[in-house]
Formats: structure tokens, sequence, C-alpha cells
């Protein structure tokens, strides 16, 4: 079968059991899902073992895939964003705990009121963020939280850097207004 040319088709061709089409998919975003799980994770063996999972999961979940949620880019540094975030949070369950004794008595900075103030800002960014256009939010998150610049950001996404650049600027511009102080919004 020929290779599809359009992502959306491959990702159809996949829903059909055309494990070609996966291959024309992994050829085109398996490095870019490579250096994004490299980068968040720093080890080359769990970035492979991500990117791996990471198609496989796009095997099983082809049929699912909506175009109008997210492109297959997206979609498919989703999937690895979350798999790289369960990775990160192994690790955390298993590094030991400190032995109470050895704790340092908490800062004033610690204190639980600024740690709930906290939690409080956190959860206004996050629902800020989901309530921002798809593009937009992606590459708010992609540059600010994941580190990328803005050109492979849009080697990424398939979109000149500049358009990257625009989606960041008016992205940010509503997270502004969404956030803007005496604002109650969650």
């Amino acid at each position: 079968m020929k290779a599809p040319v359009d992502d959306a088709d491959a990702v159809r061709a996949i829903a059909r059991g055309d494990d070609a089409a996966l291959g024309t998919l992994y050829d085109r975003y398996g490095r870019p899902c490579y250096a994004f799980a490299l980068r968040m994770l720093g080890s080359e063996r769990d970035a492979e073992e991500v990117v791996q999972e990471t198609f496989l999961r796009a095997w099983r979940s082809a049929a699912a895939y909506d175009p109008g949620r997210a492109t297959v880019a997206g979609w498919l540094l989703a999937i690895t964003r979350n798999l790289c975030v369960d990775e990160l949070r192994r690790r955390r369950r298993r590094l030991p705990a400190a032995a109470i004794e050895d704790a340092a008595p908490l800062a004033a900075d610690d204190r639980t009121d600024s740690a709930a103030e906290r939690a409080i800002d956190a959860e206004r960014v996050r629902a800020a963020l989901a309530s921002l256009p798809g593009e937009q939010r992606s590459a708010i998150e992609l540059v600010y939280y994941h580190g990328l610049t803005s050109s492979e950001v849009g080697r990424l996404l398939g979109v000149p850097a500049p358009t990257v650049r625009s989606r960041l600027r008016l992205g940010l511009l509503k997270l502004a207004g969404i956030l803007s102080p005496g604002d109650d919004r969650p």
C-alpha cells in the first residue's frame, strides 16, 4: 500500500491496521518525539522507551484520534508528554523518603498558607491555559514548560517559527486578560 501523504490520512490508515502508515508517522515524528522525551527525562534509554510506547499507543488509539482537537504532531507529542510525566512520577516514587528527623524545619515561605496560595494560583493558571485555543495552548506549553524554541516547536508542529511566535503572543495576551488582578474566574 502507498504511504499516506497527509498525517490525518496516515492515522486513519493505522486505524484500519496499516502498519506501513505507522512507519510513515514514525519516520516523520520519531525524532521530534525522542528529542522532546530526552529533554524532559534526561535519559536516552528512557526517551527511547517512551517513543516506542508513544507509537504503540498511537497504533492502539488511532481510531479515537480527532483532527478537530489537535494536529497529528500535537497528538503524538501529547502522548509523549504524558508518558514522560508518568516516568517522572515513577522516578519520584522510587526516591527514598527522607527521615523525619533529617528534615529541615519549615521556613517562613514553606508555611501551609503559602503552599495553599501557590496551589490555588497553579490551578488558576491551569484553568486559564485550558481555556485557550489548542494551537496557542500547545505553543505556550512547549515553549515555557518544556523549553523548546519557537523554531523547534514550528518544526514539530509543521508551521513556520513566526506563526509559533504569533500564537505565543496571542495566547499570552489572553492569559494576561484572564489572570489579571480583580478577575475572580478560576
